[in-house]
């Protein structure tokens, strides 16, 4: 009988090793996928700099909800207020509960969307996007868009509207992106179902820059 247990005991553990090493791949693998800029989390984000975002709507956010319903955010605000920390944050988190996530600035967006059907590289990269639960889009709106860039996007969020939530991250006002998406429909998908957060206040890199002097 204790023979029995013994080894009840050991397969418990040896499945429970499995289940937690294929837990750590299956993380590993998301994160890959994110391509965040940087590891930062909510946690380490200091509220006390923005006053635009209360501790009770940040909390909201890192709930998830508006992703478990479809909803996109819309993070605008002067450049360097936390825009970017805060999506990432979210981002994080959305991984860390089995959320595929991805990552990628506008620029970079654009490219691969011009060259799909060319490279194999930017083909993997649109498919794994697609794909997503959450697709995060840093600078949008940083430069205006050609009619057939501008339509290839329209295409992406077209894609992703109703199956993928969005967070864009912009320097303008949603007033400036009809002008310079060129499609007012594109902005249509975006700001459906969509909550816009506006963030202010001073650069939050730079108060929290790291200095090769002391504090004398």
């Amino acid at each position: 009988m204790y023979a029995n247990k013994h080894k009840h005991y050991f397969l418990f553990k040896l499945i429970s090793y499995e289940v937690q090493r294929r837990e750590e791949k299956s993380l590993e693998r998301r994160l890959k996928q994110a391509a965040f800029p940087e590891h930062k989390t909510l946690d380490e984000f200091d509220l006390r700099e923005q006053k635009s975002l209360s501790k009770k709507q940040l909390k909201q956010l890192r709930e998830l909800w508006w992703l478990d319903q479809g909803y996109n955010l819309i993070l605008l605000g002067p450049p360097v207020v936390g825009k970017t920390f805060i999506a990432t944050g979210l981002g994080l988190e959305a991984v860390h509960r089995g959320y595929k996530v991805s990552f990628i600035t506008m620029d970079d967006l654009v490219q691969v969307l011009k060259t799909q059907e060319i490279t194999r590289k930017s083909k993997t990269r649109l498919i794994k996007i697609i794909d997503s639960d959450l697709v995060i889009i840093d600078d949008l709106m940083f430069l205006a868009m050609d009619r057939h860039e501008g339509n290839l996007f329209f295409q992406l969020i077209n894609k992703l509207y109703g199956q993928s939530s969005v967070i864009a991250i912009s320097n303008k006002s949603s007033e400036d992106w009809s002008e310079l998406l060129g499609a007012t429909a594109i902005l249509d998908r975006l700001i459906h179902r969509s909550e816009v957060i506006n963030l202010t206040g001073d650069s939050y890199r730079i108060k929290h820059r790291e200095t090769i002097f002391g504090n004398n």
